[in-house]
């Protein structure tokens, strides 16, 4: 065991506030880097000490990973952690600091290698008898070989980048005549990527759920799972939002793939906190999809349900303790939302919008929790992630995580921006939300931008009315003008947020 004293934190914004907190409520000093266009960021203020690495795209500055293990050295620090992104899931970067006689606050290099590839993780899972989906087991490179392949698996078909993620080097083929095509299209936007144009098939699975499982190994071999997590509200193959528990999975279906998740770590000798992925399809069959070696964005939703740090149980993990609980002890309490706040114009094809966040208030009370990096006033830099903040509600049931976050999105006030808050707005109201009956394919089979826009009038409908009655109320003897007055300012800031 090895205690640690002091931790660099080698990312930016929301998740590296998020890790000081824990930090510092262990005790442990934190060291923040920041490249010059978040010179003023809040993490930069809130880190014990912060060192300038380089100029404002990633490259100058946050993928600089020689850079940050000398900062490291000069100030002694203890461990890195790398947050999500950037650095996270970079197996050179994990070993390099392993050379340096540092802590790396995630898994081993190999384990990032071998799940870091979708094809070597299917092999090193499958003597564990996953489900997998049906499709090819290794890389594929002549044309008309993965033809017969596509054809006997049964189209549609997915071709997938084996190192890929995000969307990237993916293709769906309805037919075998636009196999060539789009086989060549998936490889150049594979290589483009990621430097590797490895690509595989899988059949398509067309109305699947996207679930995942979240596990925490230690170094003595213990592994277990914190149950898992809905993530199926998703634009481009990323998500927008996601809840824990599943509205769909029943206790036995919960419990066998918590097995298979468990499984899939044993596979690669997990250590720490990493996330397996499944699709889920109509049927409630389930698939094994890839492992995320590294803390998810949505790792909220996972503590309010079960009341645990994971930040706190990574750095412990990291330190050489065993966990201080087993599978049994766990269970699930209550439940959670959790709505990506992106700075995106949902009307515009999500497209990321950048500038000043004039207004910027969070939204508070019982049952809400707001991870982010701003403050009004700051700007949204184009060259990272346009993600703003991760609202976060949590209650008894679904029905009241639900009516809490409808509640937090109406408090949270931003202009200068689009955002993704009135589709937030959007999907929680709509009946195959509610009931639990949708699927990865949301967006495109109910969204479309115009109904934001009938959304904003029906609520600027409801304003003018309500602005109609305290005016009726203010004529009345009884009445303050400085009720009517104050109304009337949140009344019209609201509306403007909303109508823009």
């Amino acid at each position: 065991m090895r205690k640690i004293n002091k931790i660099l934190i080698a990312n930016r914004g929301e998740i590296a506030l998020r890790i000081m907190r824990s930090a510092k409520e262990m005790g442990i000093r934190t060291v923040a880097i920041y490249s010059e266009a978040d010179r003023n960021a809040l993490h930069v203020r809130y880190a014990d000490e912060a060192v300038c690495v380089g100029g404002p795209k990633s490259n100058e500055s946050y993928l600089r990973g020689d850079v940050i293990i000398d900062v490291c050295k000069r100030l002694q620090v203890d461990a890195i952690h790398p947050g999500y992104g950037f650095l996270s899931e970079n197996a050179s970067f994990a070993r390099k600091v392993q050379e340096a006689g540092l802590i790396f606050i995630g898994p081993t290099p190999e384990a990032i290698e071998l799940m870091g590839s979708k094809l070597a993780a299917k092999a090193a899972v499958a003597r564990y008898n996953i489900p997998m989906v049906p499709g090819t087991e290794e890389a594929i490179t002549d044309v008309e070989e993965a033809k017969q392949i596509a054809s006997q698996v049964g189209f549609p078909i997915l071709i997938k980048a084996s190192a890929g993620g995000g969307g990237k080097g993916m293709r769906v083929v309805e037919d075998v005549e636009s196999f060539e095509d789009q086989m060549k299209l998936a490889v150049s936007e594979a290589t483009s990527a990621f430097g590797d144009g490895s690509v595989f098939i899988e059949k398509y699975i067309g109305s699947p759920r996207h679930i995942e499982i979240q596990v925490l190994g230690d170094t003595h071999g213990h592994i277990v799972h914190l149950f898992e997590r809905e993530c199926s509200i998703q634009r481009r193959h990323q998500k927008v939002i996601e809840e824990a528990p599943s509205a769909v999975l029943t206790p036995e279906l919960r419990d066998e793939m918590g097995r298979c998740a468990v499984n899939v770590a044993k596979a690669c000798d997990y250590v720490g906190a990493g996330t397996v992925e499944f699709l889920v399809d109509e049927n409630l069959n389930f698939y094994f999809l890839e492992m995320n070696t590294r803390l998810q964005v949505e790792h909220p939703v996972t503590e309010q349900i079960t009341g645990l740090d994971l930040v706190k149980e990574q750095i412990r993990i990291a330190e050489g303790n065993p966990l201080s609980f087993q599978q049994e002890d766990l269970a699930i309490y209550g439940h959670a939302l959790e709505l990506r706040v992106y700075a995106e114009d949902p009307a515009n094809n999500f497209l990321p919008d950048i500038g000043r966040l004039e207004t910027y208030i969070r939204p508070q009370g019982l049952g809400v929790r707001v991870d982010d990096g701003f403050e009004q006033g700051m700007d949204i830099p184009i060259y990272y992630d346009p993600m703003i903040a991760k609202l976060v509600t949590f209650g008894k049931d679904r029905k009241e995580a639900i009516d809490k976050m409808l509640r937090a999105i109406d408090e949270y006030k931003i202009t200068g921006i689009e955002t993704t808050l009135p589709f937030g707005k959007f999907v929680l109201q709509h009946e195959a939300f509610v009931s639990g009956n949708f699927d990865t394919k949301f967006i495109e089979r109910y969204f479309l931008p115009s109904l934001l826009e009938e959304q904003a009038t029906d609520e600027s409908e409801e304003i003018v009315a309500t602005l109609a009655a305290l005016l009726l109320t203010n004529h009345s003897p009884k009445a303050t003008a400085g009720t009517a007055t104050g109304n009337n300012q949140n009344a019209s800031s609201w509306r403007k947020n909303r109508l823009k």
